[in-house]
């Protein structure tokens, strides 16, 4: 099978075919493996010990935190393949999906692997935050979403998805027997290779004996056009809800191109602010909407890349002064071109080395502002306090956007099209238990609005691959159909969730008391209050 050192090493591979910051994409990989590992016992040993790190179970839950924007979306170089319409998008996406599979073998794995792993694999897909997007009118039993923005990437994604899930019920099933050992892949010197699978020669071997004397010379490739902007406006007119956002990105978009037009004609134009402020809780299409941003405005021509890096302060602010200006620098450096987005930015505020990051923001901000972007994201009353306190960031960000929370209408078509981009089906019966979760769940600050549904989508194809796990040969309806019962409000999670919105910081599982025993493959307390 392979290894998390070795998928990561392909996802490498992938990413210099592509052209792409090979040390960016480790760490997407990392964040990866660490984020479908992120509720698997003993994981984070596993993974330090992979990665080449000394055992720290802090570096793990950060890199699980980094990696849990994976689950809603593509990554920063998957979202920049997907952008420019890359051919080497479908070898970097399966690459990784591979990483995805590598990571969910790490400590014991369980279920809750299973639907990270593959909520993460989906994520790649593209267009529409894996599942924002509403499902496709009457797709077939393997039709793609008509939102699949690279031909021929589809179908491979598919199968990579499927192959998640098949090798982590299989890891499933030999835990349940007490098998001595997993089932291992098939023999590498004799499997048929994959589009996805990168060649790496052992050390000290000689391969050039296999190759021809004289290659042929490759015709260059012709490149690809990016997104233009009506198919960015049109991918975010399908988004489930968000009208107020979709008026307001429209008009964004109309202003800055006869800007440019006026440039073009020669004429004198006002200076307009491109920086954003997006006001909204969790889970409400912000990043989402973000990442449309970048690609609008590179289309429009205001910025050169139209990459969308994400940070919040953690990635921000150093240990030291004097440390803090040159991390923020560094990551600034790496979103010009693109959009950098700040969530909860106001946890900047209140001490000197939050300070230092924002007067180094703004400064960069100044020196860079013919090619990068700023959004700043969080909830609406500390947003503008933040915004307010600091003149420099006041001056620089006049416009704001409002993400309101989703009806539980909407919720539930952004279940519908999760499930459906993961290649499940959901009947009526799994829709109305969805609205019964719904109506009894609390609406605090807290709530996660999609991000709830994915983890209850997550939890639900956990439980369906721990339902099939001593099924030899189930069927194409069973491998896809999700059950009522499968949908399950861990006790767990919300508590996590309420820790994370009163502080920000990722609480390890480990560290939140449930409410009441609860048996994690069965839908009711295992004592009744």
């Amino acid at each position: 099978m392979t290894t998390l050192p070795d998928a990561l090493d392909a996802l490498v591979a992938a990413a210099r075919a592509a052209g792409l910051d090979e040390a960016a994409a480790r760490a997407e990989g990392e964040a990866v493996a660490a984020t479908v590992s992120e509720r698997s016992r003993g994981a984070f040993v596993d993974w330090c010990t992979q990665t080449g790190r000394e055992r720290s179970a802090e570096e793990h839950m950060l890199a699980a935190k980094r990696g849990n924007r994976f689950r809603a979306g593509p990554t920063p170089l998957m979202s920049q393949l997907l952008l420019e319409k890359s051919a080497q998008a479908a070898d970097y996406a399966g690459a990784l999906a591979d990483v995805a599979i590598a990571g969910s073998r790490l400590g014991e794995p369980g279920p809750d692997a299973v639907g990270a792993a593959t909520t993460v694999t989906t994520a790649q897909l593209g267009g529409g935050s894996a599942g924002l997007t509403p499902p496709a009118s009457a797709p077939g039993a393997f039709d793609l979403p008509e939102r699949q923005p690279v031909p021929g990437l589809g179908d491979q994604m598919l199968d990579q998805v499927r192959r998640v899930g098949d090798q982590v019920r299989r890891q499933l099933g030999a835990l349940n027997s007490a098998a001595p050992t997993l089932p291992t892949d098939p023999d590498p010197t004799t499997a048929e290779p994959t589009s996805t699978d990168v060649p790496r020669p052992a050390d000290g071997v000689q391969t050039q004996a296999a190759e021809p004397e004289t290659p042929p010379a490759e015709e260059p490739k012709p490149e690809e056009p990016t997104k233009t902007v009506e198919e960015l406006l049109a991918e975010l007119d399908a988004l489930i809800g968000l009208a107020n956002v979709k008026g307001e990105i429209h008009r964004q978009a109309a202003v800055l191109r006869v800007e440019g037009l006026r440039k073009e004609a020669g004429l004198d134009t006002p200076t307009i602010t491109r920086h954003l402020v997006f006001n909204g809780n969790p889970g409400t299409g912000k990043t989402t909407v973000a990442r449309l941003v970048a690609g609008i405005y590179r289309a429009l021509g205001l910025l050169s890349k139209g990459q969308l890096v994400e940070v919040d302060r953690s990635e921000l602010v150093a240990g030291y002064l004097g440390q803090t200006a040159a991390k923020t620098a560094e990551v600034v450096a790496s979103a010009e071109g693109g959009v950098l987005f700040i969530d909860e930015a106001y946890s900047l505020s209140g001490d000197q080395y939050g300070k230092e990051s924002i007067d180094t923001l703004v400064k960069e901000m100044e020196d860079k502002r013919d090619d990068l972007v700023v959004i700043v994201a969080g909830y609406p009353l500390p947003m503008a306090i933040f915004i307010s306190e600091n003149p420099g960031l006041e001056s620089r960000f006049r416009t704001t956007v409002d993400f309101a929370d989703y009806t539980d209408d909407e919720l539930v078509a952004i279940f519908a099209s999760m499930v459906e981009g993961a290649d499940y089906d959901a009947g009526d019966a799994v829709e109305e238990r969805l609205r019964e979760i719904l109506a009894e769940t609390e609406r605090g600050p807290s709530f996660g609005n999609a991000r709830f549904v994915r983890n209850l989508m997550e939890a639900a194809i956990g439980r369906h691959a721990w339902r099939l796990r001593d099924v030899p040969a189930p069927t194409l309806e069973q491998l896809r159909g999700l059950e009522p019962d499968d949908l399950v409000v861990d006790p767990n999670d919300q508590q996590r969730a309420a820790a994370e919105a009163a502080d920000g910081e990722v609480v390890p599982p480990e560290h939140v008391e449930p409410a009441e025993p609860v048996d994690p493959f069965t839908d009711t307390p295992e004592e009744e209050s």
